[in-house]
């Protein structure tokens, strides 16, 4: 009997690799991952075809796996159920009854939102190496490209404040010959999404020019300003909008002949809606950069349709929470904000219909990329034996591997983050 028959029949059988059931009327038991995705999978089906009945029945269930303080699976199913609920509330002229609406209000409000200090912030991408193994596969690439440079303009799209910068000025600093001049031109245009920082760009480039000028740096740093007023909420399309006002204004960004221009995506291009990324990339490669760095997650979670959505978020949210299970107390500041995150992250691709959040996989990036007029860089061995210079120092489920011509770090085998380098041809 199908899953649908078993939800309109009030019970859940057991698994099919032997776990409980679950019935209605029950309380919360055992079961496997596979089932558990079914039950969302079926869920998002349901509210995909405005059948509210058979979206509540599911929520039931799923609400009777759910838990905020469980293992990952049970700490995913949670988020994920926050976001169905919140987007059946939206679109469902019923909104969903019972347990459902009492987890939907139960739920701890999630911490992202908070703006952090320099230091929380440093210990926020400390925690495990998810932002830092962007910022090491970059750096490796960049200092390549500029070799020899005398001038060198970093174009920073990045969501995690300049927090990668001060280990290329160190290294910079170190260059036989000498440092070359650095600039760092940074758009005012941002995502409303976590980390945030309870200090402004502005605030944050006076101390980096003062760390670079100890390790005898001559850096200048811009923020420049967008020409349009939006809501701090901006969407998808109106965030790829006011960053194509600024990177297609070149006084405002003050290129000057003879310097190495770096454009540097972190965790940046998922934010611009899947329809407008080749828009961004022509207004990118119309910068003639030496090099253009994307980092970001590899998930596949641009498809229209919910279900898929779902499936891929199901697939690779619990990465992130798995390993967070390694690296820090239930109850650390660091590891809640990290999780909520996620969480915001998921009701933004579940929740939403803005094009927000749509990761798409490294592959798919690479044929954009070639599509657009770039040529990939091969990542050397010593980038690749810096990367697990860093990974050592954390779990032992992190790894990396090659990819085309990426970097992927991994868990437990599986692909969370690449990091990828491209010259124009």
């Amino acid at each position: 009997m199908d899953m649908e028959h078993e939800l309109r029949g009030g019970c859940v059988g057991a698994a099919a690799h032997g776990h409980g059931s679950i019935c209605f009327s029950g309380g919360p038991v055992l079961v496997d991952g596979r089932r558990i995705q079914q039950l969302l999978l079926h869920c998002a089906a349901a509210l995909e075809s405005n059948d509210v009945t058979l979206a509540q029945q599911a929520m039931w269930v799923l609400n009777n796996i759910a838990s905020s303080q469980g293992d990952p699976s049970q700490r995913l199913t949670s988020w994920l159920l926050r976001a169905l609920v919140a987007r059946a509330c939206r679109l469902c002229a019923a909104a969903p009854a019972g347990a459902a609406v009492e987890f939907l209000e139960r739920g701890r409000a999630p911490p992202w939102g908070r703006a952090m200090s320099v230091t929380e912030l440093a210990d926020y991408v400390d925690l495990t190496p998810w932002h830092r193994f962007g910022f090491t596969a970059s750096n490796a690439a960049i200092l390549r490209a500029v070799a020899g440079a005398s001038a060198v303009h970093v174009v920073d799209l990045s969501v995690t404040h300049c927090m990668q910068w001060p280990t290329l000025i160190d290294v910079l600093s170190k260059r036989p010959g000498g440092a070359p001049a650095i600039r760092i031109t940074v758009p005012s245009v941002r995502p409303a999404v976590p980390p945030l920082l309870a200090v402004s760009s502005s605030e944050l480039g006076a101390r980096l020019a003062i760390f670079a000028k100890s390790k005898g740096v001559q850096l200048e740093f811009n923020v420049v300003e967008s020409a349009t007023t939006t809501s701090p909420k901006k969407t998808s399309t109106t965030l790829c909008q006011e960053l194509a006002s600024v990177l297609s204004d070149p006084p405002s960004l003050g290129l000057r002949d003879g310097e190495a221009v770096v454009v540097n995506c972190q965790s940046w291009l998922r934010h611009v809606a899947p329809d407008t990324r080749d828009l961004f990339l022509d207004t990118v490669r119309a910068l003639n950069p030496c090099l253009v760095t994307v980092t970001d997650e590899d998930a596949d979670l641009g498809s229209p349709s919910l279900a898929s959505r779902m499936a891929g978020c199901f697939d690779f949210h619990w990465i992130l929470l798995d390993a967070l299970d390694m690296s820090a107390p239930k109850d650390s500041p660091r590891r809640l904000e990290q999780e909520a995150a996620v969480g915001r992250k998921i009701e933004s691709v579940i929740g939403e219909e803005d094009g927000a959040e749509r990761s798409e996989p490294g592959a798919r990036l690479a044929e954009r990329m070639s599509r657009k007029g770039f040529a990939g860089v091969v990542f050397d061995e010593e980038a690749a034996a810096e990367v697990r210079r860093l990974l050592s120092e954390h779990a032992t489920g992190w790894g990396v591997k090659r990819e085309d011509d990426m970097l992927v770090l991994t868990w437990k085998g599986h692909a969370a983050v690449f990091t990828g380098a491209w010259t124009p041809n």
